[in-house]
């Protein structure tokens, strides 16, 4: 893939698997981490929460694990096929690590609700997205999810219109035209047999 940047827009769990494009690792240092969780908290209250701290070595072992869990599961789910119980045991227990509680307040003239993760805060950011990969793997939309057309590509996605093709129109698709309109309008090579 030509472009390291990680893709953000789909659920958070298909974004997780995604931080994998081909020959690389967009989660490779806490800091990277770290960047992923801002680009995340744009769409996400608990992401912005997490983003809002340094991770530490064991947030990105943690996240890590979940994301190798959800993408083993979600290959196979995609498939038709049951995941592993090795796979869910993982991002069940990742989820206990660090459960959520709707926490209930009284500021003094409504009552308000609030979502907030108990557990140790190194292991708050996988907690949440393993319980974003068991929403994703539980939806039936799970059957959807496709992997992008580009030939050097491994992205996922889940389309919301039937005839998209790619992870992105700007990377991919882009990509994917020009490389047909070239093969198109390439002037023809001369045969070597009439030399």
């Amino acid at each position: 893939m030509s472009d390291p940047s990680p893709l953000i827009g789909e659920p958070p769990a298909l974004d997780l698997v995604n931080t994998r494009p081909v020959g690389a690792d967009l989660l490779s240092t806490p800091d990277e981490l770290r960047v992923w969780l801002r680009l995340q908290a744009e769409r996400s209250e608990e992401a912005r929460t997490f983003a809002a701290t340094e991770p530490a070595a064991e947030s990105l072992a943690a996240v890590r694990d979940v994301r190798e869990h959800t993408a083993l599961a979600l290959d196979r789910v995609r498939r038709g096929e049951p995941p592993s119980a090795g796979d869910l045991e993982a991002l069940n227990r990742a989820q206990r690590a660090a459960p959520a509680v709707t926490e209930l307040d009284w500021d003094g003239r409504s009552l308000r609700a609030a979502r907030r993760r108990t557990g140790p805060p190194a292991l708050r950011p996988a907690a949440w997205l393993a319980e974003a990969a068991a929403e994703l793997l539980a939806d039936p939309a799970v059957a959807k999810v496709r992997e992008c057309e580009a030939d050097d590509c491994v992205m996922l996605f889940l389309p919301a219109h039937p005839r998209r093709r790619w992870c992105s129109a700007a990377r991919c698709g882009n990509r994917v035209r020009v490389a047909r309109h070239y093969r198109r309008h390439r002037p023809a090579e001369p045969d070597p047999a009439s030399s």
